[in-house]
């Protein structure tokens, strides 16, 4: 399994090395408030109180050989953009950095770290999509204009075999995953002889327009 380092212990760093731990990775957690490395600490492998702004002390916590390091530091942008800086310049295989705005997603992105993340902006849009179309559970932007959406059956499908509906031909969708709500059954990829209740819940992928076709239904 892959290993990680986690600069910057906010909220969410925090979650992230706890997440990242729960599903058993090895997670180093690197923070310059003693507080916040002792609240972390029962949860990962290694913590640290160490300024992640100077070079030297990066090289000697051996970032080069971490797997993939998260720099979760947002503000001020400048320290953002200097401890990525060293981390490429140390060597770090593959950096993930949280921003705060486009601009500093296209200064990092000079920097050539692997991916940006948007937190604040991203669940602000997910919650936003999903209150705006309250038939939803849930929905996850998958970008190019398609996403991955979580709803109950429409009313017009119940008691209809998947086969018959034929939703990847009329609706251009794909339903992925089944869940019923009563039983807590899950079904990966269901087949065309699944008769569709009221208890079910869809998870479907597509194009957001076919998407929203289906939520009108």
């Amino acid at each position: 399994m892959r290993s990680f380092a986690v600069i910057g212990l906010s909220s969410f760093g925090y979650h992230l090395c706890k997440n990242l731990s729960e599903l058993g990775a090895p997670v180093m957690a690197i923070d310059v408030d003693a507080e916040k490395i002792d609240d972390i600490k029962p949860f990962v492998q290694k913590a640290v109180v160490a300024d992640a702004k100077d070079k030297d002390t990066l090289k000697s916590l051996g970032m080069e050989d971490i797997d993939v390091v998260v720099v979760t530091v947002g503000e001020p942008i400048e320290v953002s953009i200097l401890i990525t800086l060293y981390l490429r310049e140390i060597g770090v295989k593959e950096i993930i950095a949280k921003v705060i705005t486009e601009d500093h997603a296209k200064i990092l992105d000079k920097l050539g770290v692997s991916s940006v993340v948007f937190p604040e902006r991203d669940m602000a849009k997910r919650i936003a999509y999903t209150l705006r179309r309250s038939i939803l559970l849930d929905y996850v932007s998958l970008g190019e204009g398609y996403s991955i959406v979580e709803m109950g059956a429409p009313s017009d499908w119940l008691g209809k075999p998947l086969a018959a509906l034929d939703v990847r031909r009329q609706y251009n969708i794909q339903i992925i995953v089944i869940k019923d709500v009563l039983s807590d059954k899950v079904v990966i990829i269901p087949g065309g002889d699944y008769v569709l209740k009221d208890s079910d819940i869809l998870v479907m992928v597509g194009r957001d327009e076919d998407l929203e076709q289906v939520e009108k239904l």
